[in-house]
């Protein structure tokens, strides 16, 4: 599937597919995510709304296909290219990874269009390295190199739990702020001045609501404390990603409907 603009206005928000998974560390797979998760959202098995009453699946979510990914250098480039294309026609960029490398190129586009963008991501796993197994590309360094690039002037992690000693002064030398998962409480809530983009890694959740993905983290979140955050948090939201699905792992699409959930929430907040 080619990525396909015409029915892209201003106003929309555009599901964008980014099936790139060859940065990955541990398994591939994440690159059959926008297939399957389009296929939960709009299989029938829920309805057009979303919980505050929007009616997100009438038209106003626009499926504007996948971004042709090279493999190799070129690969970011394209990824910010029609990411770029979407944002440029006025509408919102709501993105289906694919590996969490993704979210580097597509906040790259997002920021030349949005100054000031502050970051909410949800993940197990904190992806702040400066490079993990000689690739500084690789899906556990996007946020190092969003933020030295000054991508961001903000960047708010929930859900981590897999600190070690050198993401630990990565967040320090960022100026990130971390919940950690036994720092979480049913309460957290931040207020964001500027534009927002969010970005959920679906190993943010226990694996017992999110089984298919790449690495299984116990101990995680819950879906509903992630929309609990997310409707708690008042600011913006101007783009958004799901990714890390591995329907090679997932157990009777469970984690596709959650992550078609998840989309759905954003959506209508994107398009409030």
């Amino acid at each position: 599937m080619a990525l396909r603009l015409d029915g892209v206005v201003p106003g929309s928000v555009a599901l964008v597919g980014v099936p790139l998974d060859f940065n990955s560390s541990f398994l591939r797979g994440p690159a059959l995510a926008p297939a399957r998760i389009r296929e939960a959202l709009f299989s029938g098995s829920s309805n057009a709304f979303a919980e505050d009453g929007t009616e997100v699946l009438n038209g106003r979510l626009l499926d504007a296909g996948d971004v042709a990914v090279p493999v190799g250098a070129t690969a970011f480039d394209a990824v910010e290219k029609g990411v770029a294309e979407v944002l440029e026609r006025g509408a919102r960029a709501l993105c289906l990874g694919g590996d969490h490398s993704v979210t580097f190129p597509i906040v790259r586009a997002h920021a030349a269009h949005h100054p000031g963008l502050e970051i909410l991501h949800f993940d197990a796993h904190p992806d702040l390295y400066d490079q993990l197994d000689g690739n500084p590309f690789s899906h556990a360094s996007p946020f190092a190199r969003i933020m030295e690039s000054r991508l961001a002037s903000r960047l708010v992690q929930v859900g981590i739990r897999t600190l070690n000693p050198h993401q630990r002064e990565q967040a320090r030398r960022f100026g990130v702020e971390i919940v950690e998962m036994r720092d979480f409480s049913s309460e957290l809530r931040f207020e964001f001045a500027g534009p927002v983009y969010v970005t959920i890694d679906l190993d943010a959740l226990d694996p017992a609501f999110a089984p298919g993905v790449s690495h299984h983290e116990a101990g995680g979140l819950s879906v509903r404390e992630i929309l609990r955050v997310l409707e708690r948090s008042p600011g913006r939201v101007v783009g958004a990603d799901v990714v890390e699905l591995n329907p090679l792992r997932d157990l009777a699409g469970v984690t596709a409907a959650v992550a078609a959930k998840l989309v759905k929430e954003l959506a209508a907040r994107m398009l409030r």
